[in-house]
């Protein structure tokens, strides 16, 4: 059985979640060296600098609407209500969260709250397809 486009992307933005994971320590590592990276990280640390910062923002970001995003398309994919709505909205969920991250990295002010709000509106279609 083949997958479906909507679950494709939900394979790639579960693919993004793990990048962004990995960006946001290595930037912390960067900072911190490796003996804090391998050690129990005990304690109180300095506060991570601008790019890991943005990074740590940006993954916490994705994992505030990454459950409601899979949720919504397990539902509709069970019930049956994959179509134009859930198409399109998991393509606009997963590229506005992917441009989201270099923005947010680069520190791009305006263009990178109008990519949420992209992703945002993805994520509605695929909940508004679950009522249609």
């Amino acid at each position: 059985m083949d997958m479906s486009p909507e679950f494709i992307l939900v394979a790639f933005t579960l693919v993004l979640a793990i990048i962004q994971i990995g960006a946001a320590g290595m930037a912390r590592t960067a900072e911190l060296g490796a003996k804090w990276n391998a050690g129990p990280r005990d304690g109180e640390n300095q506060p991570p600098g601008k790019l890991a910062g943005r990074l740590i923002r940006a993954q916490a970001n994705l994992f505030e609407t990454l459950p409601i995003f899979i949720g919504a398309v397990v539902i509709a994919s069970i019930e049956g209500k994959f179509g134009v709505l859930t198409f399109w909205g998991t393509h606009l969920y997963f590229f506005a969260r992917l441009i989201y991250v270099p923005l947010y990295a680069f520190g791009v002010p305006y263009i990178r709250s109008l990519v949420w709000l992209v992703g945002l509106a993805g994520l509605l279609m695929i909940i508004a397809a679950l009522f249609v």
